[in-house]
């Protein structure tokens, strides 16, 4: 790789995360491995009409020989309807079977990706734009499903033609052919001088395209935001300027392939231009039959018009390799370890110990990026607690539940499920004991029953309305048009913060996790949705331990522990009131600015520790 585009693709993102290796043209054709048997008979089909077409310039030949001797020529002109016929047809056939071919190699690159980024690590998705990988898999897989089969099947039946051609002229008169091989090689080298700019100008192109996505997809999350503070200019004239960049890489794409197009065109009229004048010379000589020229002529034209296909086609293919190296960094993306299918533990039943705890935390370290997060945290959530984290923003908060979620995995010290490490376990088996309602609340485009089967997708009409219940959202999704069946919206346009937050949560709880997680669950909450979700906690199943990140009093005094987090450390833990009466940073954590203690609410002030 060279170091102009070592330093792009750094720019884009990709570099630090993706296989730096680059792609070929022998990875252009590989597409079609898997569907090389349709790819044989397509092109055995365009073969066999290509043979066929070469034997009617011989056929030409003879009928017009014939004719001029005065011999019967309907056998041949007959058997020359027939060919072209079935050169059609044939043709015909195998260029659909090809494009039938090109949607496959299109689907399976897109099934291929979608399978990759949904499973890629949450800190490779994290370091990278949403939309940029989108574009990958729908713009640039789009471009490789039109250039694949087409530009590979294409330079393989234009070579065989022209194997095929080149042994017919050189048997009817070798110093035309030689004379045309020199117009061509001339022309192939100016095609040569522009390939490799070609495909580094078309992999900028793509990339170009994919920081547009990016920006107009940023954009469109943030429509509200952007409209509420009147930057819709200030956001088209960003996003226009990415437009611009893709425009100026295309151009420069568009400029080196004009440079190449007219060096194919230039072989393939010169090439029957240098037939007609020499062969035409040596007809008025008598030298050559004139039969035998018109089959030149033809042959000049199967000779250079598939070498005039391939050299476009190497050039076309060229600029594909940037949209494939889009795709193939990114089916490198770094995934989660494939782990083998396990049954879920969802229990862990031993009437003669008591239970263990759903998660447990044992001195557990985590950084990122060498900055540490958690330094030595150590807790326990028995089934059926109630535990709350409060810090302030950055103290390790949102770590801990992505460690509980196995997003990531700690450094060091030992994390537990049900008593087992969760190094015996797999991510799914700790997955299925936990549910998880984001701060956000993610709504997915659909119905009320298509969000809540994504957690349980086999579960029934009465086990979605009893979660809903509680969840208290059973009033609400009862009200609406269709139920259970009622369009959501984007992002869940159609709801409210509250609904949205007691939807999560009734997803969360259909799934019947041994422990849910809470990500500041009323933090932008009215005070009626507020209590609406507080009460929804309250409704919660007796063995289900839950674990809320929160900074709301109302959320957190009613929890059986708390643990106040600070710069990755466990500052202290107890309940409400002990925290009150001796935990100074719990005071101010509550009190909403540093360096204010809570007063009035305990017997006397609290020290700092």
């Amino acid at each position: 790789m060279t170091s102009d585009e070592t330093s792009t693709r750094c720019a884009d993102g990709f570099a630090g995360d993706e296989s730096t290796r680059q792609v070929g043209l022998l990875d252009l054709m590989r597409l079609l491995r898997p569907y090389r048997g349709t790819t044989v008979v397509a092109a055995l089909l365009a073969l066999t009409a290509s043979a066929l077409g070469l034997a009617q310039p011989m056929l030409a030949g003879a009928v017009i020989d014939g004719v001029r001797a005065g011999q019967p020529v309907s056998g041949f002109a007959l058997a020359l309807a027939a060919l072209f016929v079935a050169q059609i047809l044939l043709d015909t056939t195998g260029r659909y079977l090809l494009e039938r071919i090109g949607e496959d190699v299109g689907l399976g690159l897109r099934r291929r990706l979608v399978h990759r980024l949904l499973r890629i690590r949450i800190d490779v998705l994290d370091r990278h734009r949403i939309g940029d990988l989108i574009s990958r898999a729908g713009n640039d897989t789009t471009v490789l499903r039109d250039i694949a089969t087409r530009t590979v099947v294409d330079i393989v039946i234009g070579a065989a033609t022209v194997c095929g051609a080149t042994v017919l002229m050189l048997l009817l008169d070798p110093v035309v052919f030689m004379v045309v091989v020199i117009v061509f090689v001339v022309a192939a080298g100016g095609v040569g001088l522009v390939l490799d700019r070609i495909r580094q100008a078309g992999e900028q192109a793509q990339n170009a395209v994919g920081t547009f996505a990016a920006d107009l997809e940023r954009g469109l999350s943030a429509l509200r935001t952007i409209r509420i503070h009147r930057a819709e200019d200030a956001e088209t004239d960003r996003i226009g300027r990415s437009g611009q960049k893709a425009y100026a890489a295309g151009i420069r794409g568009a400029r080196l392939s004009a440079t190449a197009t007219p060096a194919a065109q230039l072989a393939a009229t010169g090439s029957f231009l240098v037939v007609l004048v020499i062969g035409g010379t040596r007809v008025a000589s008598g030298d050559l039959p004139l039969g035998d020229l018109v089959a030149l002529l033809l042959y000049a034209v199967y000779l250079v018009v598939p070498l005039g296909t391939m050299l476009e086609g190497i050039t076309v293919a060229k600029r594909a390799l940037g949209a494939l190296q889009r795709v193939d960094d990114a089916l490198h993306l770094p995934t989660e370890p494939v782990e083998p299918a396990v049954p879920a533990i969802t229990r862990i039943a031993d009437s003669a110990a008591p239970p263990p705890a759903v998660p447990r935390f044992d001195d557990v370290h985590f950084s990122y990026d060498g900055r540490p997060a958690l330094r030595g945290i150590s807790f326990a959530l028995p089934p059926g607690s109630r535990t709350a984290v409060v810090g302030p923003s950055g103290a390790g908060k949102s770590t801990i539940l992505a460690l509980i979620c196995r997003f990531r995995d700690p450094d060091s010290g030992r994390i537990e499920f049900l008593g087992r490490p969760a190094t015996e376990l797999t991510r799914a088996q700790c997955r299925a004991m936990t549910g998880l309602v984001e701060q956000d609340a993610p709504v997915l485009h659909g119905t009320v029953r298509d969000n809540l089967a994504l957690a349980a997708p086999g579960a029934s009409d009465d086990a979605m309305w009893r979660a809903l219940r509680q969840a208290n959202l059973h009033e609400f999704v009862a009200n609406l048009p269709h139920g259970l069946d009622t369009q959501l919206g984007e992002h869940g346009a159609r709801m409210s913060g509250g609904e949205r937050q007691r939807l999560a949560i009734a997803r969360a709880l259909l799934a019947r996790p041994s422990l849910l997680l809470l990500d500041e669950p009323t933090a932008s909450l009215d005070t009626v949705n507020e209590r609406l979700v507080v009460a929804a906690l309250d409704q919660l199943p007796d063995d289900c331990a839950v674990l809320i990140v929160t900074h709301r009093l109302t959320t957190v005094r009613h929890a059986d522990t708390i643990l106040v987090v600070d710069h990755g450390r466990l500052a202290a833990s107890g309940t409400h009131d002990d925290l009150l009466r001796s935990c100074g940073r719990y005071q101010r954590l509550l009190a909403g600015h540093p360096g204010d203690d809570v007063r009035g609410t305990t017997a006397g002030q609290a020290p700092d520790r």
